[in-house]
Formats: C-alpha cells, sequence, structure tokens
C-alpha cells in the first residue's frame, strides 16, 4: 500500500485560497467556504458525500479546512471519514454516533506459506475467541448476549477500570446511559460491517485486521447530546441549514464532560462511524 503523505491531496472546492483559510471565523470575509482536502486518489467519492462536505465547508465555526480520508461517504449530519476542527464551537454530530468506530491492523510474523489452503479452522477459531453478534434490542430479553462477554477476561478487566472513572461521571450527569451496552462488550466485535479478517500485504506478510465500533455505549452517548444540542437551538430560536447539526457556541458547560480528555474542548472529529 502507498503511504499516505501529508501534502498528497486534492482539493473539492477550488475557490478558497490558504490565506483566506488562516483568518479566524469571526472575520465574515472568510465565512464562505473552507478548504476540503481529500486524500482519496483512486477511491470514488460518492456525489452525495460531496455535496455534503461543501455544506460543512460554509459553516462559519470551521476552522482552517477539512480533511477527508479514503473511508469516506454520507452520513447522517457529517460526513464519514472526516475531520472537522472548530472554534468557539462544538457539533456534537461531527463526532458521530459509533464512537471509537474505526480500522486497526496488525503485522504477525507468519507469511503467505504458513496458512493453510482452507482457513476454515482458523475462522472458527476467531468466531469462538471473540463475542460477535447483535445484542438483544431490549434490557429484559431472555438468554445470553450473544454479542457480550459472558466472563469477561482480564485484559477486559483491565482496559474497562481505565475508562470506568469517566464513565461513571458521565453516567451520574445523564443516568440514562449507563443502560448502555458497556463493560461486557469491551473488546467485541459487534455485527454490521464489522469484521476479523486475516489478509495479505503485497510482500506476503500476513496481517490482521479489524472494523469494529462503539458497541452500543457510543451510539446512545453521541444520540442523548446531538438532542441535547438540537434542544439548545430551539431554545436559542436558531434555524439550522440541518437538522443534523447542532452545535453548541462558545463550548458551554454541557460539553465539559464530553471532551475534557479530547485535543480541546473546541474540536470536533467526525469519526468512522457507520451511519
Amino acid at each position: 500500500m502507498r503511504r499516505m503523505e501529508r501534502n498528497d491531496y486534492q482539493l473539492l472546492n477550488e475557490r478558497p485560497a490558504e490565506a483566506a483559510a488562516d483568518r479566524r471565523p469571526t472575520d465574515r470575509r472568510a465565512t464562505e467556504s473552507r478548504p476540503v482536502k481529500m486524500w482519496t486518489e483512486g477511491v470514488p467519492v460518492e456525489p452525495e458525500a460531496k455535496e455534503q462536505l461543501a455544506r460543512l465547508a460554509q459553516l462559519p465555526f470551521v476552522f482552517h479546512h477539512i480533511a477527508v480520508m479514503p473511508d469516506v461517504h454520507v452520513g447522517k449530519g457529517s460526513t464519514i471519514g472526516s475531520v472537522i476542527p472548530t472554534l468557539g464551537a462544538v457539533i456534537p454530530a461531527a463526532v458521530g454516533v459509533d464512537i471509537g468506530c474505526g480500522i486497526m491492523a496488525a503485522k504477525t510474523t507468519l507469511r503467505a506459506a504458513d496458512l493453510p489452503d482452507n482457513l476454515g479452522r482458523l475462522r472458527s477459531a476467531i468466531e469462538q475467541a471473540v463475542p460477535h453478534g447483535m445484542s438483544p434490542k431490549t434490557r429484559n430479553a431472555r438468554g445470553r448476549d450473544v454479542g457480550s462477554w459472558n466472563n469477561p477476561p482480564p485484559a477486559v478487566d483491565a482496559g474497562w477500570m481505565t475508562l470506568k472513572d469517566e464513565f461513571d461521571a458521565i453516567c451520574r450527569k445523564y443516568p440514562k446511559l449507563r443502560h448502555a451496552n458497556h463493560y461486557k462488550h469491551l473488546g467485541t466485535l459487534g455485527s454490521g460491517n464489522h469484521f476479523v479478517e486475516v489478509c495479505l500485504d503485497e510482500e506476503g506478510a500476513v496481517w490482521l485486521m479489524l472494523h469494529s465500533g462503539s458497541r452500543g455505549v457510543g451510539n446512545a452517548i453521541g444520540s442523548h447530546f446531538i438532542e441535547l444540542a438540537r434542544q439548545d437551538m430551539r431554545r436559542h430560536m436558531v434555524n439550522l441549514p440541518d437538522q443534523d447539526w447542532p452545535t453548541w457556541k462558545k463550548a458551554p458547560s454541557i460539553t465539559t464532560t464530553m471532551w475534557k480528555r479530547s485535543a480541546g474542548p473546541r474540536s470536533s472529529r467526525a469519526s468512522t462511524a457507520k451511519s
């Protein structure tokens, strides 16, 4: 795979100049549109995604430029696979509802010649080791949740302890979020377009690739804060160009819990979440 270089991008909107992009969003002359830099060479991008990106670039609080990754596709509100830096505002929809969704890959010491002709046994072993599938739709559903750990392994326990304090802090302020999938779904695969894949690179090395997501809790958190932002916009009688773009200006206290460990309380990122 060819390395994606920092300056190896194409501009979706040719009009904005880099100098104009450096101005702060409070300068009304610079609010017409920000550059949309797309690292998508060789990747077909659907027209709907391009239209969505062009609309997002016109928001007055977008800072400098929008970055677009190769996995770009149209989403609800914000475009999946985009990075949207903001100043003086937070867009919950730009974070997405599947918080933490993404793809990772790990190179193994194996070579293509080390793999058997039939990978059926390897697939079965992965399916037995990694919980997967859809969780019951209701909390009162009978039977085991096939998408969760029955008895979480020590690695899951250790991982959860690094997240528990912040999750508890969110739930104290917004108790209904505690009912979402969390501890017993950490490190599981989920359903939909999530997968574990054994693959090869051009040199014959064996890789393990993972696409997973937030396993429900991210959806619950994201949807909750999007609705809170939408209510805030109604209270202030703000007419949104898109109802999926509710925004908090000047990052009020309601966002503190969400962003205290992010790069900054005024920065929003569109994740590679499913829509």
